[in-house]
C-alpha cells in the first residue's frame, strides 16, 4: 500500500470536514481540488475516492447535501458540514494536535548510546 493511500484512509474525512468548515458548501470536485491545492499536489484524488468519503460522512450525519448549480452552470450536489460534523472536527483537531506533539517528541529524541 502506498504511503499516500495509507494517509488518506485515515484522514480524508477529516480533511473534507475542515474544508467545508472553512469554505462553506462545495461540490465534490471543488473539495477534491482544494485538498490537492492545500497539499501542494501531494494528495491527488479521483472521483471514487472523494465520493466514498462524502457518502461515509453523510451517512454518519457529519455533512448534508443539496442540489444546486455550479460555476459552469451544471447541476451539482453541494455538501456542507452539520453541527455534529463541526463537533467531530473540533474533537479530532484536538486529538491531532496532541498526537502531533507526541510524535514530535519521538522524532526529536536523540539516539541513546549503546551500553
Amino acid at each position: 500500500m502506498s504511503p499516500q493511500l495509507d494517509i488518506l484512509k485515515g484522514n480524508l474525512d477529516l480533511m473534507v470536514l475542515r474544508i467545508l468548515e472553512v469554505m462553506g458548501a462545495l461540490h465534490g470536485y471543488g473539495i477534491a481540488r482544494r485538498i490537492e491545492q492545500v497539499s501542494g499536489d501531494t494528495i491527488l484524488l479521483n472521483q471514487g475516492t472523494i465520493y466514498a468519503s462524502l457518502m461515509r460522512l453523510q451517512q454518519r450525519g457529519l455533512i448534508r447535501s443539496e442540489w444546486g448549480v455550479s460555476n459552469n452552470n451544471r447541476r451539482a450536489k453541494f455538501y456542507s458540514i452539520t453541527r455534529r460534523g463541526s463537533r467531530r472536527l473540533a474533537s479530532s483537531t484536538q486529538n491531532w494536535e496532541q498526537l502531533s506533539i507526541v510524535m514530535g517528541r519521538f522524532f526529536a529524541a536523540q539516539k541513546e548510546p549503546q551500553r
